[in-house]
C-alpha cells in the first residue's frame, strides 16, 4: 500500500494518490491530470478511481480529464448532482482498491455534498482518513460556503458538529488525517501550517473539536470568518458543469507575441488586463503601463482569483523567461481561462524595442523610518486585520489588500501624494502598489514588509502592538 500527499503551495491543497496492487485512487486531484498519470505510469500501475470530496470553491479541479484519459470512474458523495458522468456514492459504501478499502462517509456541513473518504488497509484496519473541507490541521471547514435561501450558516455549522461527533470524532487516535488544505487557504480561518496529523493530536489541539458543547461549537466556527474570495462562486460552478481540459487551455494561451502584436492587441482589444507575474523586486523596477504584479513566486492564484473580479477577463501575460506555461497553469488552476498570449522576450523585448517602462520607488524599513523622521507619511498597511492588530506601527491606515476596490470607491484613500504601502513580506504590497499606480495614484513600497520594518533599528520608537 502507498498513499502520497501531492501538495500545492501556490493554493495550499492536498491532492493524494493510493495505491495497492497496481491499483490507483486519486483524491481531490489538481487541474495538472498528466502528474497523476506519469506517477500511475511510473509504478506500473492503472488509476482505478477519482474521488471527490466536495464541489471545490477555491480551485478547478482536473476530474474529467483525469477520468477520460484513464478510464478511472469519478465518485462523489449521493448529495452531489454533477452535471456529468460520475458515481454516487451512498453513506457508508466501500471500494476495492487492491487488498485495500475506501469507504465514502458523508459529512455535510463545510458544504452539503462533502464526503470524506476512509482508507482500511490490507489487515482491515482503519488507516487514515481523507477528510477534504470537513476537517483541517487544526481547524475544520467554514459552513458559510454553500448557502441556500433556506439554509444558514448556523444551519450548516451545525451538521458540521454532528458530522465531526458520529463519523471523524469515533476513530481511532491512531488514524492519520488528511486534509485538502493547509495554511494559506480561504477554506478555513486558522489552518497549521502542519499538512496532516494523528486524530488523537487534533482532538487535543484543534480549537473546533475542543469544544464542550454543540452550541459552543457553532459559535466558535462562525465567528471571525471573512468574506469568501470573489471567485469561490466560478470555481464550484466549473468544478460542477465541467470545463475544458488544460492541454485545450495551455493550446489557446499559450502563443508567443512579438512587441508589435502585443501593443496591437493593447490596441484593438477592450478592457485587456496586463498580469505581469514576475517577482515584486523586479517588477518595479520596470513595468508595462497599467500592468498587474502578481508574482508566481507567492500565493498566486488565490490573489489572482481574489483581484481579478471578472473569470473571464481577458489576459495578456508579462513573465520572467520560460515561465509562461507555469503562469497559464496556475490561472487555469483557479479558472481563468482567457489568456491570449504572452510578450515573447519579456520586458528586454519591450525595452529593446525602446518603448517606455514605468516604475515604483521600492524602499528599505531604515530609509522609510528616516523620511518618517522629517514629515508625517501616509502608511497603509494592507495586511488582514488579525495581522495588523498583532502588532502595527503608528498612525498607519489598515486596508486589507481583498478590500483595494473599495478603497478608491468609498473615500479611504484620495490620490494624494505619496502612499507608502507595505504588508508583510513585501509580496501583498507591490499588488496594491501596481493597482493604485495604474489608477493615478503615487506609490511608495516598503521592502520586505511588517517582517523587515520589526528587524529595523528604529522600529522601537513606532511600535504598537
Amino acid at each position: 500500500m502507498k498513499v502520497e500527499q501531492i501538495y500545492t503551495n501556490c493554493i495550499a491543497q492536498g491532492a493524494y494518490y493510493i495505491e495497492s496492487e497496481g491499483e490507483v485512487a486519486i483524491i481531490d486531484p489538481l487541474r495538472e491530470a498528466k502528474t497523476y498519470l506519469q506517477k500511475a505510469e511510473e509504478n506500473n500501475a492503472n488509476i482505478k478511481y477519482v474521488f471527490e470530496t466536495h464541489f471545490h470553491a477555491d480551485f478547478v479541479s482536473g476530474h474529467q480529464e483525469l477520468a477520460q484519459l484513464s478510464n478511472a470512474k469519478i465518485i462523489y458523495g449521493n448529495k452531489a448532482n454533477p452535471d456529468f458522468e460520475a458515481y454516487l456514492a451512498e453513506d457508508g459504501e466501500e471500494f476495492l482498491l487492491g487488498k485495500i478499502k475506501i469507504r465514502a462517509l458523508h459529512t455535510p456541513g463545510h458544504t452539503l455534498e462533502s464526503v470524506c473518504y476512509l482508507l482500511i488497509d490490507e489487515q482491515n484496519n482503519p488507516y487514515c482518513i481523507f477528510t477534504g473541507d470537513t476537517l483541517f490541521i487544526g481547524d475544520v471547514g467554514r459552513p458559510d460556503l454553500a448557502q441556500k435561501s433556506d439554509i444558514t450558516t448556523t444551519d450548516l455549522a451545525t451538521m458540521l458538529y454532528h458530522s465531526l461527533q458520529n463519523k471523524i470524532m469515533p476513530l481511532n487516535d491512531e488514524v492519520i488525517i488528511y486534509p485538502a488544505h493547509g495554511a494559506g487557504s480561504a477554506c478555513g480561518k486558522n489552518m497549521s501550517k502542519e499538512t496532516f496529523d494523528t486524530l488523537g493530536n487534533q482532538k487535543n489541539t484543534n480549537y473546533a473539536l475542543l469544544a464542550k458543547t454543540k452550541e459552543d461549537f457553532v459559535k466558535n466556527v462562525t465567528e471571525g470568518l471573512t468574506a469568501p474570495p470573489n471567485y469561490f462562486p466560478e470555481n464550484v460552478r466549473l468544478n460542477k458543469q465541467g470545463t475544458i481540459p488544460l492541454s485545450q487551455v495551455l493550446e489557446n494561451a499559450l502563443k508567443p507575441l512579438s512587441v508589435k502584436d502585443f501593443k496591437e492587441i493593447l490596441k484593438k482589444e477592450k478592457d485587456i488586463l496586463i498580469l505581469d507575474t514576475r517577482t515584486p523586486q523586479t517588477f518595479c523596477k520596470g513595468f508595462i503601463k497599467n500592468a498587474l504584479n502578481i508574482g508566481l513566486n507567492g500565493q498566486f492564484a488565490p490573489w489572482v482569483g481574489n483581484i481579478i473580479t471578472n473569470i473571464n477577463q481577458k489576459i495578456l501575460l508579462v513573465t520572467d523567461p520560460n515561465a509562461q506555461q507555469e503562469s497559464i497553469i496556475r490561472l487555469a488552476r483557479v479558472g481563468y481561462h482567457n489568456v491570449l498570449g504572452y510578450l515573447e522576450g519579456g520586458i528586454e523585448a519591450w525595452t529593446q524595442a525602446k518603448l517606455s517602462l514605468e516604475q515604483i520607488e521600492s524602499i528599505s524599513p531604515d530609509e522609510y523610518f528616516e523620511r518618517s523622521k522629517n514629515d508625517f507619511i501616509n502608511t497603509i498597511d494592507i495586511r488582514r486585520n488579525g495581522e495588523y492588530q498583532a502588532g502595527h506601527l503608528i498612525n498607519t491606515l489598515n486596508l486589507p489588500l481583498e478590500e483595494i476596490y473599495e478603497w478608491t470607491e468609498n473615500g479611504k484613500v484620495f490620490p494624494l501624494a505619496p502612499y507608502h504601502i507595505h504588508c508583510a513580506g513585501g509580496y501583498r504590497s507591490m499588488i496594491a502598489c501596481s493597482l493604485l499606480h495604474a489608477k493615478g495614484f503615487e506609490v511608495v513600497d516598503v521592502a520586505g514588509g511588517f517582517t523587515a520594518i520589526q528587524k529595523a533599528k528604529d522600529f522601537g520608537e513606532f511600535k504598537k502592538v
